[in-house]
């Protein structure tokens, strides 16, 4: 039965190479230091970078040309490129892909920066809940259970456990955020001129191939845990097969889910949510027990399916808090962002209500089961992001969209730990 999966998971590589391969010439140039090549080139018409993989580019050639005199006059209004960071924390942007970085031309720095390491968080946290709502994750010493002290299956449990966040945070949340910046290059030119592609600061072949090396690395990995796990079925392999199709489509033309707000914002949230939660699940036991489904987004008891719990849905409010930096771009380039279909007034208030209202659901589900203590948890870490709605994201999301998240999400992080460590340690025997 292996041997078939592992047919079936070659044919499935190779069918996904079509959705990669150039349709005509590819040139590749070199990379150029920012100065050379600059976002309002391109966005001027530089036939040398729209055209050279035209299987790649976002926009057919027609639109290209009536996009580009409101794009350019667009750019021209705009604050103008990134501008350093003077606190001392340049480099550390650089590395993490956060606006305010340094300028570098070390090809590994410029590659790591292409994957936004700081989105790998939420992905890296999502596969350590679904590990504790698996209830089958072992310490190496566990000082609050004397029957959890087995050193070498803690270690080994540890070690499956970080190679599955390698697995959903550098390679395929790395290959998402690659492919993302290849599709949204014009965008980025408005938006984010200062990104490693539109600035020119790494040639176009080196993107393809970093694009080529995460999806297939990632995929390699992905069975290798499978095999690792003894699985039968390589679920993980399937999940990655998964989200790997959802980012593709999430960026790239015909679909492009991101031009329609709500598709996108929620395809893009329910993933980090979801799918790390699965892979985390998988790895260590099975997803028999309520997990993240985002087809309806219900918590979906395998053995009680009537039993829904709103959560994914929260990640369509924190994908709308990335928007609001890029409305320009998005208006510019036909993007139904939600800030650009209900104005930044009526997607702050999108962004607030679904946040909130899927933890108080969440709340409600847990109460029904009897967990009073973690209802309680989940309503204390609510609280926090009230307040910082009400003082940071209502007044100004476009100003504090950072701060916003920085000072929010830490406590909405925890209230799903929270909710997986309570479905962990749920006596599900009584479910029928």
């Amino acid at each position: 039965m292996k041997f078939v999966y592992s047919i079936a998971a070659v044919i499935a590589l190779i069918s996904n190479v079509s959705a990669f391969a150039p349709t005509g010439s590819f040139v590749a140039r070199p990379a150029s230091k920012a100065g050379s090549f600059t976002s309002l080139d391109m966005l001027k018409g530089d036939k040398s970078f729209a055209d050279s993989s035209s299987s790649f580019f976002p926009f057919e050639a027609e639109e290209r040309n009536k996009q580009s005199e409101s794009s350019s006059a667009l750019y021209a209004k705009s604050k103008g490129p990134n501008q350093e960071s003077t606190d001392g924390s340049a480099g550390a942007r650089q590395l993490l892909g956060l606006k305010g970085a340094g300028e570098t031309d070390n090809i590994w720095k410029i590659r790591l920066q292409l994957t936004k390491p700081i989105t790998w968080i939420p992905l890296l946290w999502g596969v350590m809940c679904g590990a504790a709502a698996s209830g089958n994750y072992h310490w190496m010493w566990n000082p609050f259970d004397p029957n959890d002290r087995d050193v070498m299956l803690g270690a080994t449990d540890a070690a499956k456990g970080l190679t599955a966040m390698i697995l959903s945070g550098p390679f395929l949340t790395g290959f998402t955020q690659t492919i993302n910046d290849w599709y949204d290059k014009e965008i980025d030119a408005i938006n984010e001129p200062y990104r490693p592609i539109p600035s020119g600061a790494i040639s176009e072949k080196d993107v393809i191939a970093q694009i080529w090396i995460l999806l297939l690395g990632g995929l390699g990995i992905s069975y290798g845990l499978d095999v690792w796990t003894g699985h039968d079925f390589p679920i993980v392999f399937a999940l990655s097969v998964f989200g790997s199709f959802i980012a593709y489509i999430y960026s790239a033309p015909p679909l492009k889910l991101k031009q329609n707000g709500w598709a996108g914002n929620y395809a893009l949230g329910a993933s980090y949510i979801s799918l790390p939660w699965w892979c985390g699940q998988a790895v260590f036991g099975e997803l028999d027990r309520p997990v993240f489904w985002c087809a309806h987004v219900l918590m979906l008891n395998f053995r009680s399916p009537q039993r829904p719990i709103m959560y994914s849905i929260a990640g369509l409010g924190i994908a709308i808090v990335n928007d609001f930096k890029s409305i320009e771009g998005d208006r510019a380039m036909g993007l139904n962002s939600l800030p650009v279909a209900f104005g930044v007034d009526g997607a702050k208030w999108i962004c607030a209500a679904s946040v909130t209202l899927t933890q108080l659901g969440v709340a409600g589900y847990l109460a029904t089961i009897g967990e009073t203590t973690y209802v309680a948890i989940l309503l204390a870490l609510i609280l926090p992001q009230v307040y910082f709605q009400a003082t940071l994201l209502i007044p100004d999301p476009i100003q504090n969209d950072v701060k916003y998240q920085a000072s929010s999400q830490p406590f909405f992080v925890f209230g799903i730990l929270a909710t997986a460590l309570c479905l962990g340690h749920h006596d599900w025997s009584a479910v029928a």
